[in-house]
């Protein structure tokens, strides 16, 4: 490799690294608990425990449980309707109008097979919630998102460049090589190298789906628009329904239609997901990984006839199933462990980067003891 080039390439990891280490040892730091976030609001008792369905019990009709939720706060309407995956709950979310934004929305939970109230899990409070908030955007929003999105980006370029000013010397050198014998920094930029080589795939993995979802509201937002306003023309000009058909019957034919898939929620007219003459009835697959994959049923909110099966681009998809590949929570507890083992492998390599930084004697220093690691001569 050529001198101009391996100070190019050094300059570029050591900035990244730089200008992104702080931000990755706070999202590892963060992320470590979240992993296991199910199995501490178990033993924490944060998670609600629903009593399970006696013997021969089956779900109730949807009409039923919407009107059983209405009646709590009959001055709002339904909005969103939705099934746990894991137990009998449903919920129903209602706001004194469609547009009503998520925090002033009533919600009620509920037995499906009872009607009977069920306590709601607290997720906008506690330790763990402070934790997803400063993993995600650093309270900031929008903005924090896509800040966040761009130093996972700069983590995927520091380990890239990384990889190009180490894969020459790792090649005259046993993997896995540890000189305890020359210099103390030398030990700690073989551990560097070493924990880097081992944990690669996986840093490029969660990196490159950490930055994606970041991305994950504006995408959503964009597609669901283009895929109502593809249909929503010939709706131009008619009334708001004034009376809306069954929704579980609307339930009944998304299954239909899609067959094989699972309903997630229920939008209401109005609710930005649907259009403002449709039920938008979200189907999910059944194992998973697929259950993070929604596909939407419009359904005519006046008549209860299908309208369109819009299907997702490949962006929504690949948006999706990052999600669950970001947390490693597609594959079990096992996965969930080896998904902690990495994390903490990269907070290890974040603090030996530190170290060989505070350590440094000087760039020009530091480049010409790299290239004499290396093997690599200048050429003018």
């Amino acid at each position: 490799m050529k001198h101009g080039t391996l100070r190019s390439w050094f300059w570029v990891h050591k900035w990244t690294s730089l200008l992104c280490t702080l931000f990755l040892l706070l999202l590892c730091v963060t992320g470590l608990p979240l992993i296991f976030s199910e199995e501490i609001g178990h033993l924490t008792g944060s998670a609600v425990e629903p009593a399970p369905p006696s013997a021969g019990s089956k779900p109730l009709n949807v009409d039923d449980l919407v009107a059983t939720a209405n009646a709590k706060y009959p001055a709002d309407v339904p909005l969103f309707f939705g099934w746990d995956p894991h137990s009998t709950g449903v919920y129903v979310n209602l706001g004194a109008e469609p547009s009503t934004p998520a925090p002033k929305m009533n919600t009620v939970v509920m037995d499906s097979h009872t009607a009977r109230d069920m306590e709601a899990p607290q997720f906008n409070t506690g330790f763990m919630y402070v934790l997803l908030r400063l993993h995600t955007d650093l309270y900031g929003g929008l903005v924090g998102y896509l800040f966040l999105g761009v130093m996972g980006l700069l983590f995927v370029v520091s380990t890239v460049s990384g990889v190009v000013l180490y894969a020459p010397f790792m090649k005259k050198q046993p993997f896995g090589v540890f000189r305890t014998d020359r210099s103390r920094r030398l030990a700690w930029l073989d551990l560097h190298n070493l924990l880097g080589a081992a944990s690669i795939v996986w840093v490029l993995t969660v990196g490159v789906t950490g930055a994606f979802n970041t991305i994950a509201g504006p995408l959503q937002s964009a597609w669901q628009a283009d895929a109502v306003s593809a249909f929503a023309a010939k709706y131009e000009g008619r009334p708001l329904p004034s009376k809306l058909a069954s929704v579980h019957q609307a339930i009944e034919t998304a299954k239909a239609a899609e067959p094989g898939m699972r309903p997630a929620f229920v939008s209401w007219p109005g609710t930005g997901y649907s259009g403002d003459h449709h039920y938008g009835v979200f189907m999910s697959g059944t194992s998973p990984l697929t259950a993070q994959l929604y596909r939407p049923v419009l359904i005519d909110a006046a008549s209860g006839r299908l309208t369109a099966q819009p299907k997702a681009p490949w962006y929504i998809t690949a948006l999706l199933l990052s999600q669950p590949l970001h947390f490693g929570n597609y594959g079990g507890l096992a996965l969930k462990f080896i998904w902690a083992l990495f994390d903490l492998l990269v907070i290890a390599i974040l603090v030996s980067g530190v170290v060989l930084w505070l350590r440094k004697s000087g760039d020009t220093g530091r480049l010409e003891r790299l290239k004499t690691a290396h093997g690599v001569e200048a050429v003018a």
